[in-house]
Order: C-alpha cells, then sequence, then structure tokens
C-alpha cells in the first residue's frame, strides 16, 4: 500500500484546437521517458554526477547509468554504458578526484554478479571494482579522507554445493516474515562493515538479530552514524533510532536517539545529515508507532555529545531529504504541502522556513556542496524530473533528458477544490482531453492514489497525458487520509479504510460533472496499491461507474493478516482479527459486500508482490466471477510491488485503456 528551472508551458485551449495525431503522447512515448535522479554534487561544488534510468525494449529491462555535468552546465557526459547492466548511487570522494557508485556489471566469469562498489576518475575511464562480497553490497558512504568505506550488506548465506538442484527448505522463525523484494526473511540481517581501500581489509563492525541501514560518515572521521531498530523483537515495533559508532574494527557503539517512535524511517530515503562540525545530526522524526505513517514526519536536530534533541521548525507538514548548510546555521530540506513539494531552508536558531522553489512543482531530492552550491531534482505538470541550480536568480537547469517532450503536445493539468458531502474542503487535479470542446461532455476516469497517506501533486503523470490524448478526461482526488494537508486530515480515515475517502473521491466525479466535462454515464475509476483498494471500496459503495481498473489491491483484510508485509501495520492500526471484528469488517466491505458491485472490472497484480499480494486481487476477481459481473484477471509473472519490466508497464497500461474504451467508448453526441 505504502508506496516525491525554466518552465515550459503545455496548454490545452478552451476553444476547439486541431490537433496532429503524431504529436499527441501516446503509449509507446511512456517508455520513452528517462527517469533522473541521485543527484550528486562534488565538495567543491564543481561537478554534479547523477543517475539516469531507462528502458532497454531490447533486453526488456530497465538499466541505470552515471551522468556527469558541470556546474556550469557545460561538459554534460555520460559515464557508464554498460550492455547489460546497471550503475546507480555515485558518491564523490571528498577531494573530487574519484567517482564512487555501485554497479551489478560482473568481473571475469561471474555468471550472476551482485551489486558492488566500483570506482573511476573524476574524468571517466575504466571503473576499478573495489569490494567483492559474495551477498553484494546494498549501500556505502566514503571515510573523509577517501581512504575507507562504510557498507551495509547482508550476512552471507549458507553455501550451497553445485551439485544441488533442489533449494533447500524455508524455516521461518521471525514475527516479519516477507517484504517486497526479498521474499521470505530469513535469520539474514544487514549490518555495517569497514573496507579499507589500499589493501581490501573488511571489519564487520555491527551484528546481532537486527539490520542497520543508512550510513553516514561524521566530517572529523570519527564516527559513522546509521539506522537500526532494536530490542527484543525489532519486528514488532517501528521504532527506529539513531546509532553512533566508532570508525575502527572493534569500536564502541552507542544509540544517540531515544525517542519512543521512529527516528529515520529507512523509507523516508534520508540518511543521517551531519552537521560541518560533526557536533549535530539532522534527521525527521515521526510520531508513536500507533500512528504509523499518518504522522507527519519532522524535522530534528540533536546533539552527538549530550543526546538533546528538538525540532527547529515544528509544522504540520512532512520534510524529507535534510542537508546542512556550510556554515551549520541552516538546514535544507523538501517540505511537501498541498499538491506541491518544495525545497526550502530552515534556520536552526529561530525555526524561519524559507520556500527556495515556488509553484506548481513537485521536488524529490536535493544536495549541497561543502562549497554552498545547490541542487534540486524535481519536475511539474509537463516535464519529469530533471536536476537545477538553485540560485538567487530562480532555478537553472542542468540536465536535460526528456527534452523530445517538447514536441509533444501535452494536456494541461489544472487545480481544482470542492466541498465534500460532509462539509470537508477536498482538493485535486483535472485533465481535461485533448481537443477538449466547451459544452460537450467526455467519458472520465476517477484516478485515485496509493498510500493512503500520499497525495498527487503537480509531478508528470504519464498515464493521464495518455488518457487525455485518448480522449478521456481525468480527474485526480485527494479525498481524506491524504498527505499534504497535515496530521488531523490523514488520520481521519485511521482504522476507517473506504468510508470518508469515498465520500471524498464521490464529490470529485459529481463536481467534474457539475462542471459540465464529465458524462455521468460515461464514468470509470482505477487506481494501483491503496488506489486499488479506494476503487473496490467506491463501486462497493456506488454503482454509477460502467468501468474500473483494479491493480495490487485487497478487499479482505482477514485474509491480507499473516500474508503480506504489514503484519504490524494491521495490528497496530486494525488490531487482531479474531478480537476486533468491527475494524476488519469496515476494512473488508468490498469483499464482504461484493453482491453490491455492478461495475466491470479488470484486476491486475504483480506474482510475487509481498506489498499487496496477489492474493487480494485473486479473491475480488473471484467473487465477481461468481456473481456474474464482467471481470478478468491479469498476473505479472516475477514482478514486485513496483512493475519494472518496460513490456509489462505497456502492457499494463494498454489492457487499463483497452478495458476503459470497451465500457466507456458509447458514440459521443
Amino acid at each position: 500500500m505504502r508506496i516525491a528551472a525554466i518552465a515550459v508551458a503545455f496548454a490545452v485551449s478552451t476553444t476547439p484546437v486541431q490537433l496532429r495525431a503524431g504529436n499527441l503522447f501516446s503509449i509507446d512515448d511512456v517508455l520513452k521517458i528517462a527517469d533522473v535522479s541521485e543527484p550528486a554534487l562534488s565538495s567543491d561544488g564543481r561537478w554534479l554526477a547523477y543517475t539516469v534510468t531507462e528502458s532497454n525494449l531490447q533486453r526488456d529491462e530497465q538499466q541505470s547509468d552515471l551522468w556527469r555535468v558541470g556546474f556550469d552546465g557545460r561538459g554534460r557526459v555520460r559515464l557508464t554504458q554498460t550492455e547489460a547492466s546497471s550503475e546507480w548511487r555515485p558518491q564523490w570522494s571528498a577531494d573530487g578526484r574519484q567517482l564512487a557508485f555501485l554497479s551489478d556489471r560482473p568481473q571475469g566469469s561471474e555468471s550472476e554478479p551482485k551489486p558492488q562498489v566500483w570506482v573511476m576518475p573524476r574524468a571517466g575511464g575504466e571503473p576499478q571494482r573495489l569490494t567483492a562480497l559474495a551477498q553484494g553490497v546494498e549501500d556505502f558512504v566514503w571515510s573523509p579522507d577517501g581512504k575507507q568505506l562504510a557498507l551495509i550488506a547482508y550476512d552471507p548465506g549458507e553455501p550451497v554445493s553445485g551439485s544441488v538442484r533442489t533449494p533447500a527448505p524455508i524455516v521461518i522463525d521471525r514475527y516479519q516474515f516477507r517484504e517486497d523484494g526479498r521474499g521470505y526473511l530469513g535469520n539474514r540481517r544487514s549490518h555495517l562493515y569497514l573496507y579499507t581501500i589500499a589493501d581490501g581489509r573488511l571489519d564487520q563492525l555491527t551484528s546481532g538479530a537486527h539490520d542497520e541501514q543508512l550510513p553516514a560518515w561524521s566530517p572529523d572521521g570519527k564516527l559513522i552514524a546509521y539506522v537500526s531498530k532494536r530490542g527484543a523483537d525489532p519486528d514488532r515495533h517501528l521504532n527506529f533510532d539513531i546509532y553512533l559508532i566508532e570508525a575502527r574494527a572493534g569500536g564502541s557503539e552507542r544509540q544517540l536517539t531515544t525517542f519512543p517512535g521512529s527516528d529515520l524511517d529507512p523509507y523516508w530515503e534520508s540518511r543521517p545529515a551531519w552537521s560541518p562540525d560533526s557536533r549535530r545530526i539532522a534527521y525527521l522524526q515521526s510520531g508513536e508507532d500507533k500512528w504509523i505513517y499518518y504522522a507527519p514526519w519532522q524535522l530534528a536536530v540533536i546533539e552527538v555529545a549530550t543526546g538533546r534533541a528538538s525540532q527547529p521548525a515544528l509544522i504540520d507538514r512532512c520534510f524529507s531529504k535534510p542537508r546542512w548548510s556550510p556554515d551549520g546555521r541552516s538546514v535544507y530540506a523538501l517540505i511537501e504541502h498541498s499538491r506541491v513539494t518544495h525545497l526550502s531552508r530552515i534556520d536552526v536558531a529561530s525555526g524561519k522556513v524559507q520556500a527556495l522553489t515556488h509553484g506548481a512543482r513537485f521536488d524529490y531530492d536535493l544536495d549541497v556542496s561543502a562549497s554552498g552550491r545547490i541542487v534540486v531534482l524535481g519536475g511539474d505538470d509537463a516535464r519529469p524530473y530533471e536536476i537545477s541550480a538553485v540560485e538567487k536568480g530562480g532555478l537553472r537547469p542542468l540536465s536535460d533528458h526528456n527534452g523530445w517532450l517538447r514536441d509533444r503536445q501535452l494536456a494541461r493539468v489544472e487545480a481544482i477544490h470542492f466541498n465534500s458531502a460532509d462539509g470537508t474542503a477536498i482538493e485535486g487535479m483535472l485533465v481535461r482531453p485533448a481537443g477538449y470542446e466547451p459544452g460537450r461532455r467526455y467519458p472520465t476516469l476517477l484516478r485515485l492514489h496509493g498510500g493512503p497517506v500520499y497525495q498527487f501533486s503537480h509531478e508528470f503523470m504519464a498515464d493521464w497525458q495518455v488518457y487525455a490524448a485518448q480522449g478521456y478526461a481525468v480527474v485526480a482526488v485527494n479525498p481524506r487520509g491524504s498527505s499534504g494537508r497535515g496530521f488531523d486530515f490523514s488520520r481521519a480515515i485511521y482504522a476507517d479504510w473506504g468510508r470518508l475517502d469515498v465520500e471524498d473521491a464521490l464529490a470529485a466525479v459529481d463536481h467534474v460533472v457539475a462542471m459540465g466535462i464529465a458524462d455521468p454515464k460515461r464514468l470509470g475509476v482505477g487506481g494501483w496499491s491503496y488506489g486499488s483498494i479506494l476503487s473496490n471500496a467506491v463501486i462497493a459503495r456506488d454503482t454509477r461507474f460502467a468501468a474500473a481498473v483494479s491493480g495490487a489491491g485487497a478487499s479482505n483484510m482477514y485474509a491480507l493478516y499473516g500474508h503480506d508485509q504489514y503484519i504490524r501495520e494491521y495490528e497496530l492500526e486494525l488490531g487482531l482479527p479474531w478480537r476486533d471484528r468491527a475494524a476488519y469488517d469496515r476494512a473488508s466491505f468490498p469483499f464482504l459486500h461484493a453482491d453490491r458491485i455492478r461495475t466491470p472490472t479488470l484486476f491486475q497484480c504483480a506474482e510475487l508482490d509481498a506489498n499487496v499480494p496477489c492474493l487480494g486481487a485473486e479473491q475480488m476477481f473471484q467473487a465477481l466471477r461468481s456473481l456474474n459481473v464482467p471481470t478478468r484477471l491479469v498476473i505479472y509473472p516475477s514482478e514486485h510491488h513496483g512493475l519494472s519490466v518496460p513490456s509489462y508497464l505497456r502492457d499494463r497500461l494498454q489492457r487499463t485503456l483497452d478495458w476503459y474504451d470497451r465500457y466507456l467508448r458509447a458514440p459521443l453526441p
């Protein structure tokens, strides 16, 4: 369920326009989009390295490569281009002379290489592999002197004889025994290692029945910070804490944070951020375990010597990706608001927040060099993520990997506001179809986001553009339960899924019908993950929808308990199914009342998904099949919750469009 410059104007006129079919955004265009990520500035701020992920259609897989560009915008060059491997997570050495990264490229006769740390000169050239861990490397950071690496790696697996063809039985005694992307969880854990570059020495720094993640080396080189969950059974709680260990073999370890809730949940993709003088760490702090992901993630600062923590700017919004200014007086971070996320500077002493990016955009990552230069990764309704320099005059583009979109006529995304049935103010977005003509009603798709604590923002949504190009209006709603509008708005659906958020979603449809855009007889609904869970609830409570597409969802929470990866979250929010029947009945309404569904529904799921397993889609499909409601089930083999195989991504969107076309394409008047 859980699952973030120079503007280019693309507009749809409110009067009829002549469109060239070849100029509209298509399904094939979706696979042309380059995903820019992981901006990394050299210490002196002169160079920017980053990752670009693209679809390799010949191999039918996603592949990532490294790029480099000067902060002045010159010399943009691709650093890696391996035929069947990927490179990612670029990190500069402190002197800026070397660039280290992770890669799964083979060396020698390796047939199934694991990700290892590689390094290349700043100017590029043939990389050299540094590590050779049998289990691979999950994460790493440089030491300040460039002589060592702090690694995160899983415990080595049991040796397997080459003659053994039948896998050994999987034996599990853990409370949480499954995780998307990892499958069944045994007793192997991820721990912190110290790797010395000169001689290849590897020292294990941590051990035990817990995992370590997100390492960060102090600028003075003495300590390594990282995140871990400890206690009698770490699987049973969400109380992540920051730990410190001396950066040497046998170094002493101590727990730094003590808040009885999550201090830097790895889900937030934000490392502990050391102040330049190594005396403080900026990080993210959530609420107590009870509120799981509903409570906003607050910026916190803790003194390393005393453990005294504070929240310099306590606002009812989510922060992420904190970075210190070189003078140690400010922290840069991303702050989420309704439908936007902006880069801001937070003065630590006063708590004053100053937004550095503005308008209808979604910022996802940033970096700050020791010299004070800043870059931000972000996009908007018409542009996928790109990296820009942040300067007094605004944003200056540094990357440009999707310039071909300027040749496409994209539909304009507009903000909408309306009230739900009980008067609650709700917000969302509307995309009018290509060639929109005022006074004409169009088939309309209600899109519902995952989470539930997430939101639709002003970021590039490729599927919306495909729908609009095919003549559909799209209404995307941020119902109660969404992020961006504070704790109370998010927790309004706590342990009560599919009631208030359904009312808000239906109010969005009513609003677009009242605008004279949506045809009330040609309405579709759909979403992925919690968007699918909510779609099931919508069609179980309202029969006006002519078609639905429900991807990676579930509606029988009794069956999902103990089957997916959310055992803690179920017990914290819904309780125990044999005791808290009312809560599970509410959450399972669409399955327990499947006989109320009349909407033809396409169900989709990923075979290896442990986030929302196929069981959820299978049960709803079987229920509608039993009731003779038109339905179909599509399963994507060997895929996890987020599909990655290009042909499957295309297939999913094409099947979704075909399903809507089948039931919503009555002749227009």
